[in-house]
């Protein structure tokens, strides 16, 4: 008994840190700088970025060429994005502070996918220079 309580306990605790990580990776990738290639191409502005904008950037990301064997695909932010959508419809009546917060995550992702998106186009244009060099 004692041990299936202490397996429990351990699962769930690995299970927060594993969240908080990665929690952590998605707001350190989309603190970074966003190219004005990417805010031109998307007709944004990184100042007024908002969370409706995810979705024209996750268009965007799909478009982009992956030529790296590195998979750096929008899974987890898509799920993470609809869980938030969700929490913010069923709270924006009752509870306007987990609706905003809801947002500023919202505005999390979707600078973290204009960040990918400027990771991919930087890693093309090194392959296609590195080709057009040999």
């Amino acid at each position: 008994m004692f041990a299936a309580m202490l397996l429990a306990i351990s699962i769930v605790a690995l299970s927060q840190f594993a969240l908080y990580y990665w929690r952590a990776v998605l707001a350190g990738v989309a603190a970074q700088p966003v190219s004005d290639r990417v805010l031109a191409v998307a007709n944004l502005d990184a100042a007024s970025m908002t969370g409706q904008d995810f979705e024209k950037l996750a268009g965007l990301h799909e478009l982009t060429p992956d030529l790296q064997s590195a998979n750096n695909g929008l899974t987890l932010v898509r799920a993470y994005y609809r869980l938030l959508e969700g929490l913010a419809a069923l709270s924006s009546v009752r509870i306007p502070a987990l609706a905003e917060w809801c947002e500023r995550e919202r505005v999390i992702c979707a600078r973290y996918t204009a960040v990918q998106i400027d990771r991919r186009l930087q890693a093309n244009l090194a392959l296609a220079a590195a080709l057009r060099s040999c």
